[in-house]
């Protein structure tokens, strides 16, 4: 009889550690769907947190880094800035389709379109660039030329011209004629007599203009397959160390130079011709051009941009700190 509480011992004791080794398994198990269920919640946090991101970039503001200096003083090269995507009707997918709004882009309004000479590599690719793009503050950008350079995909202006405006280009300075108007009105005239608070610059010195005509006539020679002057060729020596030279003022001097000595040819007139007209501004367009005139390529180069492909209006300048403020 005294085997029995040995045996009754021993079965409860094996019992007892079989349900001890349960409950800690389960506790364990417990603490793993724990943690499963934290990093599930992490996940959908930041999944979130970047739709949210990505909403209010698409539809509402977006963050972009300035990379040029072709809007100096207006926006300095490093700027971060926040441009509104509401206001001319957000686009519905990156790239596809607009939502109506009853503002267009207005003159002297500083705004962001697409580049007119962006080469695109597909649908699929331009849509995850744009939303790797927006989800990251604009901080990663995948679209990349050969050389590992970001691609020039929007470009950033002032929209200098509206609908029916003609410009023209005199020695880096543009002049306007307004639609039914025949006087032109030089463009730093018509920005004072408005109070406007931006400023153009210019690179090229008034007194640059000699030796850059100089060098259109020199082009032409060598077009000609002709030894030009030496006295052309002394003129043009002041323009060594000229970084940012006027390319439509060279140009117009060369193709004067060889229209005079082939005035039968109908190419070098025609292309004189369109030199010497300028731009004119058809409805439905703005004409974007850079506030640092002779360092912006902008619709001089590739001519007005519909309004429907603008993507929205220079907000605020949120860094640096220094600079915080509202872009005018």
């Amino acid at each position: 009889m005294a085997e029995a509480p040995d045996f009754f011992d021993r079965l409860c004791g094996i019992t007892e550690a079989y349900l001890t080794r349960r409950r800690k398994k389960a506790r364990i198990r417990k603490e793993k769907q724990r943690a499963k269920s934290q990093v599930v919640d992490w996940i959908e946090a930041i999944l979130w947190a970047v739709c949210m991101v990505l909403l209010i970039n698409q539809y509402l503001i977006q963050a972009f880094e300035i990379p040029s200096g072709s809007m100096m003083d207006t926006l300095m090269i490093g700027d971060r800035i926040f441009v509104n995507k509401l206001i001319y009707g957000p686009e519905l997918l990156p790239g596809a389709g607009k939502l109506p709004s009853p503002y267009s882009p207005r003159r002297n309004e500083v705004i962001i379109f697409e580049n007119p000479s962006y080469i695109s590599r597909g649908a699929v690719f331009d849509i995850a660039q744009r939303i790797i793009f927006m989800a990251t503050f604009s901080l990663v950008n995948i679209d990349r030329d050969e050389n590992g350079e970001p691609s020039v995909h929007f470009l950033i202006k002032r929209a200098a011209g509206a609908e029916g405006d003609h410009f023209v280009s005199e020695r880096g300075e543009m002049k306007i004629r307004f639609a039914g108007e025949e006087d032109w009105i030089l463009e730093r005239d018509y920005n004072a007599a408005l109070g406007l608070d931006h400023r153009i610059s210019r690179l090229v010195e008034d007194s640059s203009y000699p030796a850059l005509e100089a060098a259109g006539r020199l082009g032409a020679y060598l077009d000609l397959a002709l030894n030009p002057p030496e006295s052309l060729s002394a003129r043009t020596d002041s323009l060594y160390g000229l970084r940012y030279p006027d390319y439509f003022a060279t140009e117009d001097a060369r193709l004067e130079m060889l229209r005079s000595a082939f005035p039968q040819d109908t190419r070098y007139r025609a292309r004189l011709a369109r030199q010497r007209l300028g731009w004119y501004v058809p409805e439905g367009y703005v004409f974007p051009l850079g506030d640092n005139r002779d360092n912006s390529r902008d619709g001089r180069y590739f001519g007005p941009v519909k309004k429907s492909r603008v993507l929205g209006r220079g907000a605020l300048i949120f860094w640096p700190l220094s600079r915080l403020g509202a872009i005018r």
